[in-house]
């Protein structure tokens, strides 16, 4: 059940929250690196051109998603009505960085609802605080000049934020690389693929702290590019 009907205005859209994966899905996410979970899903998918504000800690949630205008923040504080401990909010805000949409007022805001982190796909502001951890945090960049509070805007629609496709409920992971979106109905199989991944990598560095990595490894690859090696 959606609460956009009535005599909301076009460019209002007001949808409920949507269930993620299981919660013990969900934690399978939090101690796994976006390269990895990349790897696992064909690096092809993943935000592109956002930088890390809010420390180390891996953000891992179900995705309440938020598009705005460039410039205005009001449903970005409307979102946080709907919200639930664990989530991550997902912003579209035109990738523009000519105001900032969140700042440090509403990054407390944030960290008393419990969020696992935040994504804009636009500018913060009081950047200070928000590297005094607490709050994962990827955005576009920076801006002193704050938002507006006019609207239009839309909660729990599908998104385009840095590039990557969100649906709400899908989980998005994020951590100091950048963020993925795991689709909600292959977030099971996509956990096993990336846990595998890791699996890998680990085997690899115990090779190379080993010191015993064979020279000439990649060399069937070159020759069957026709490279003379």
């Amino acid at each position: 059940m959606t609460t956009t009907t009535g005599s909301w205005p076009a460019g209002f859209v007001l949808n409920d929250r949507v269930e993620g994966p299981s919660a013990e899905i969900v934690e399978g996410f939090r101690s796994i690196p976006t390269a990895n979970i990349s790897d696992a899903i064909g690096r092809v998918t993943g935000a592109v051109g956002l930088v890390s504000y809010g420390g180390p800690q891996i953000m891992a949630g179900p995705a309440v998603t938020v598009r705005v205008r460039p410039g205005d923040n009001l449903m970005i504080h409307k979102s946080l009505d709907l919200v639930r401990p664990g989530d991550v909010l997902v912003i579209d805000a035109g990738a523009s960085i000519s105001q900032a949409v969140i700042g440090g007022n509403m990054r407390m805001m944030m960290i008393q609802r419990g969020l696992s982190g935040v994504i804009v796909d636009g500018a913060i502001r009081d950047v200070a605080e928000f590297l005094e951890g607490g709050l994962p945090t990827l955005a576009k960049g920076v801006n002193h000049r704050g938002p507006a509070k006019d609207g239009p805007g839309e909660i729990n629609v599908p998104i385009s934020c840095a590039g990557m496709a969100v649906l709400p409920g899908d989980i998005v992971v994020g951590d100091q690389d950048g963020a993925v979106v795991v689709p909600r109905a292959e977030a099971k199989a996509i956990l096993a693929a990336a846990r595998a991944v890791v699996d890998h990598e680990l085997e690899l560095r115990a090779v190379l702290d080993a010191g015993t990595i064979q020279h000439g490894r990649f060399d069937s690859i070159l020759r069957s590019k026709g490279c003379p090696v």
